[in-house]
């Protein structure tokens, strides 16, 4: 390995450090056991992905300043193979698939990146990413097979050839790689991978792959870091079953840092256990639910209190590193050979779901065409606290007063846990799980670094991390969110009352937001939690500009499909014959919706799943699952005033799980077309 590279022993803890090259990503990375250590100091990061392959070109920069505006302090993406090597020895550098240019766009955003290359990746990809003339070679897949690494080599030297002037080292954004993804077998395969990379070229502060599934044969200790996640819900489920699967889990505080949900309709059953000597790593996770992806069969809606309540679970069961799956969604890109992209029951590889051919808005914080859903704003003042009191609640260890083994819904105490070190802390409290209604805890003690709090009733549905011994205050029912120019921004907690104690005796209750502006004591700014979703973003200066819509039906839908299940015994989506029988809409939009303003397509319809077309070309998809299908407008051509509309219609007896949120009624219909800039940050 090209670099400086030494293996400290301190108090009994492997610490890695490195030396590189300063510059404005180029500060000294280290690690051990507790958390990333950059520039001297402990941090805790905000890791958010998204696949540069799946966005236009021209959406890089705001897409990268939006996730940074999120808290993102770093980005994770995947290279998608099949993205730039369709066709055996032909390979695509070019407009979206361009890595390069999405590198260097990070770095002038000052944005770290951790690249994940494979080069098996899924992300509900074809063949997850491996491209369909590798099959065809006769060899094994993700082994050490001479066939299969020899392709594997050709890919990471073209990898290579993107990345090259943009390490660490020499002050670009690649702070990191992964190697595969959710690898079950000998970690020879990894090393083996890891060794190719570096006599590449590859030389960068660490390496990661996901922690999950336990690998049969563990990598040398300090070679790969192990990252974790989490989902609320999973769309690869094979039961149509509501709360199918033990996704409740990640509600609940616990020392165990993996998840036994994670890909079920590959990995199958998988133990409560992680590989030996893992836990010497820092406790970091790469895939926390942001949102969840829509399959034909199984399509589940996403609170923003999931993927909050999900993320404030694991840091106060001691995770310092949040990485977020997705943070951003994104669209499938064209093939360049007539096939589709997407992972479909009947592709060669990880042929167990059917995704929609382009759509891939995941319900993340920042959806497909760069929109807001509403975790965005609630997960900003967990981000925001973490950033800036990171490098206090790195060290801190993390206990669990509460049971670390409930069952789905146990409602029979207060779930908590403690992060600590010294006579300071924070309390983390979490009474929420998911399509759970959890009862409020009446006289609830709680108790850190020798505090005790008076007794509080803990609303249902509260999440809350309340600090002991911090910033002056002994304790406060109110949640710290950042501390800027001296001010420090505290969050009231729904339902419960605000009160401060300070060190010096004090005690202030009943406290009531007074915004960022105007402090309630002092240097503390207390905030609601919807100011405290917004606070440092700047006003939106959209101009509200209404366009009209005329919706035409051309078409009544033909005979109802018959919907059978496919090879991985669940149902079916439709075919392209079957879209031939789909009730047919035209919607004529005004010139100027797309070639003067940032304005998105909403289409509230009824029906199964719908798809939109412009001059017979298909541009997005949908499974109904009780959100609007959407469309960004500017990615059009010029001149364009007409799309077509399908939708086929609802059969309430299909095999498919729907979401309490969906229209289950059976037929079709547009309920409403319009044109809007809701959701949609201001361009920076």
């Amino acid at each position: 390995m090209q670099g400086s590279l030494r293996l400290i022993i301190a108090a009994g803890v492997a610490m890695m450090t490195f030396t590189s090259v300063q510059g404005k990503l180029g500060d000294p990375v280290g690690w051990d056991q507790q958390s990333l250590i950059i520039g001297g100091r402990r941090v805790v990061p905000v890791m958010g992905e998204v696949h540069y392959s799946r966005l236009p070109a021209d959406e890089w920069a705001s897409a990268v300043r939006n996730m940074k505006s999120g808290g993102v302090t770093i980005l994770a993406t995947y290279v998608f193979w099949n993205h730039i090597e369709e066709q055996e020895g032909i390979y695509r550098w070019d407009g979206q698939r361009d890595l390069r240019r999405f590198l260097e766009t990070c770095r002038d955003e000052q944005m770290p990146v951790i690249l994940r290359i494979g080069p098996f990746c899924h992300g509900e990809v074809r063949n997850g990413g491996i491209p369909d003339w590798v099959f065809l070679k006769g060899c094994k897949l993700r082994s050490q097979d001479p066939t299969f690494l020899a392709c594997v080599e050709r890919l990471y030297r073209q990898i290579y050839s993107q990345v090259m002037g943009l390490q660490w080292k020499d002050g670009g954004p690649i702070i990191a790689c992964q190697f595969d993804n959710e690898y079950r077998g000998s970690g020879d395969y990894l090393m083996t991978l890891k060794r190719m990379a570096l006599t590449i070229g590859f030389d960068l502060p660490f390496y990661t792959r996901t922690g999950w599934p336990e690998l049969s044969k563990p990598v040398p200790f300090g070679e790969l870091l192990p990252l974790y996640g989490d989902y609320a819900d999973g769309f690869w489920e094979k039961s149509t079953a509501e709360t199918a699967g033990n996704y409740y889990k990640a509600f609940n505080f616990k020392a165990f840092r993996s998840s036994t949900a994670i890909g079920t309709d590959l990995l199958g059953l998988q133990q409560e256990r992680i590989g030996k000597g893992d836990e010497a790593y820092p406790y970091f996770t790469c895939e926390l639910g942001g949102g969840m992806a829509t399959a034909y069969h199984r399509r589940p809606f996403i609170y923003p209190e999931d993927a909050y309540s999900m993320a404030l679970v694991k840091l106060g069961s001691g995770s310092n590193l949040l990485g977020y799956y997705m943070y951003h969604g994104g669209t499938n890109p064209e093939s360049t050979t007539g096939i589709t992209l997407n992972e479909t029951q009947r592709t060669p590889g990880t042929a167990n779901n059917d995704l929609p051919v382009k759509t891939y808005d995941f319900q993340a914080p920042l959806g497909e065409f760069g929109q807001t859903w509403p975790q965005y704003y609630t997960l900003r003042p967990l981000h925001l606290f973490m950033r800036d009191y990171g490098e206090q609640l790195a060290p801190m260890a993390a206990s669990f007063p509460a049971s670390q083994d409930l069952k789905k819904g146990e409602d029979t105490g207060l779930r908590w846990a403690v992060r600590s070190t010294g006579d300071s802390g924070f309390i983390f409290i979490n009474n929420y799980e998911r399509l759970q209604n959890l009862s409020a805890k009446k006289g609830v003690r709680l108790t850190a670094c020798g505090v005790t709090l008076p007794p509080l009733t803990i609303p249902s549905g509260c999440m809350a991390i309340l600090p002991v011994n911090i910033e002056g205050m002994r304790y406060a029912t109110a949640q710290l969110v950042a501390k800027r120019d001296g001010k420090i921004y505290m969050m009231q907690i729904k339902g419960l009352p605000t009160v401060i104690c300070l060190q010096n005796g004090k005690t202030l209750k009943n406290l009531r937001p007074k915004g960022a502006s105007q402090p309630v004591y002092d240097n503390i700014y207390l905030l609601s939690q919807e100011e405290a979703g917004h606070l440092f973003l700047p006003l939106s200066d959209h101009e509200d500009i209404g366009f009209e819509t005329t919706v035409t039906k051309l078409r009544e839908p033909g005979p109802l499909r018959q919907i059978a299940k496919g090879p991985a015994k669940v149902a079916e989506a439709p075919s392209e014959a079957d879209w031939e029988q789909a009730a047919v809409y035209q919607i004529s939009i005004p010139e100027q919706a797309v070639s003067q303003w940032h304005r998105l397509l909403r289409i509230d319809y009824r029906g199964d799943c719908a798809r939109l077309y412009c001059d017979g070309r298909l541009i997005a998809d949908h499974f109904q699952y009780g959100r609007p299908m959407l469309y960004g407008l500017w990615r059009l051509p010029a001149g364009t005033t007409r799309l077509e509309l399908r939708i086929l219609p609802m059969q309430p007896d299909a095999p498919v799980y729907l979401p309490r949120e969906a229209d289950r009624t059976a037929g079709e219909g547009v309920k409403r077309v319009e044109i809007t800039y809701e959701g949609l940050l201001q361009d920076k």
